[in-house]
């Protein structure tokens, strides 16, 4: 039981964590150290600093804000550094015959038995906060689809990450392995690749999940910085020939069009080619291919250096044309 080796914090100490140098957040009796995920946190920084100290659980689940899907709640079980006793908690502790029965937190039943015959608003304190974990369904609006939350089963908001046992419950890709073959080899159907890939994964460390696992693995990441490195010189080279034969005002429209509507075309392509599930082919080809060049970023949205298109992918891609 990870409770019986991780330190118990009391209240007032986790409400002293609050700032970006080391901000603790809880879910009920649980305690989380998300001080070096601060700048990672697509939301920002400030959002989390709005709850440091406190409990998150509501805002995870605000769906008005943003309801936070299956990853987001195995990312915090990275963080995990404890649990949090409240002060009536820490004040039975104190008058209790047996407080080792009741700390570390969280207590088993001999634990909760005494807190009862210690305090009883103290043990309904920790009982209300351990069952907050069970968010289960309930805490979901249930007209979502089961995939594109990830939360199957109350186990989903709390279970830790680990690549064996997620394969083995799901049966779909081992993130110990390279993807792409298990992909294409898999024999997968349509529903369940799509049920799947919208279930996103967290690949530990924010580190890559390997891909191809041979050569071609270092040409799949692409940072962010080799998308102006490569393509402003043609740019600025292009837009230079131009301005040789336009007249001035002419130069800075087209530029306005040409990012407008290409900003629209993107849109409606990745809108229409790749979010409409209905008429993806049923055959590895197709799964294959929509994994590739789609589904990797909803089953590891985390993964920094798959975010863009790869000048190598383009330029396979482009050669046709």
């Amino acid at each position: 039981m990870p409770g019986r080796t991780l330190p118990t914090f009391p209240q007032a100490d986790v409400a002293a964590h609050h700032t970006a140098k080391s901000c603790f957040v809880t879910i009920g009796t649980k305690v989380y150290d998300v001080t070096e995920f601060l700048e990672d946190h697509p939301g920002g920084a400030d959002l989390i600093l709005q709850y440091a100290g406190k409990d998150v659980k509501a805002a995870m689940e605000d769906p008005i804000s943003h309801a936070h899907s299956e990853a987001a709640w195995e990312m915090l079980d990275d963080y995990l550094v404890g649990f949090m006793a409240t002060e009536k908690v820490m004040q039975a502790v104190k008058e209790s015959d047996d407080p080792f029965a009741v700390l570390p937190m969280e207590p088993g039943k001999k634990g909760m038995a005494e807190l009862e015959k210690t305090d009883h608003d103290a043990a309904e304190d920790v009982r209300a906060r351990k069952e907050v974990h069970a968010a289960g369904e309930e805490a979901e609006n249930s007209n979502k689809a089961l995939y594109s939350t990830g939360l199957s089963s109350e186990a989903d908001l709390n279970k830790e990450t680990d690549y064996t046992s997620d394969y083995k419950r799901h049966k779909f890709l081992d993130l110990n392995k390279p993807l792409l073959p298990q992909v294409w080899f898999g024999g997968f159907s349509k529903e369940f690749y799509l049920e799947q890939v919208h279930r996103p994964r967290h690949y530990k460390g924010g580190e890559s999940a390997p891909l191809f696992g041979n050569f071609l693995e270092p040409l799949s990441k692409t940072p962010w910085w080799i998308v102006p490195t490569l393509w402003l010189p043609p740019v600025i080279f292009g837009t230079m020939i131009s301005a040789q034969h336009l007249n001035p005002l002419s130069v800075p429209a087209y530029w306005l069009f040409g990012l407008a509507f290409w900003t629209i075309t993107e849109y409606v392509l990745h809108r229409g080619l790749f979010h409409i599930d209905y008429y993806l082919p049923d055959n590895r080809a197709a799964i294959t291919l929509h994994f590739l060049l789609h589904g990797i970023h909803h089953y590891l949205p985390m993964d920094r250096l798959r975010l863009v298109m790869p000048p190598t992918l383009f330029a396979i891609l482009a050669t046709p044309f």
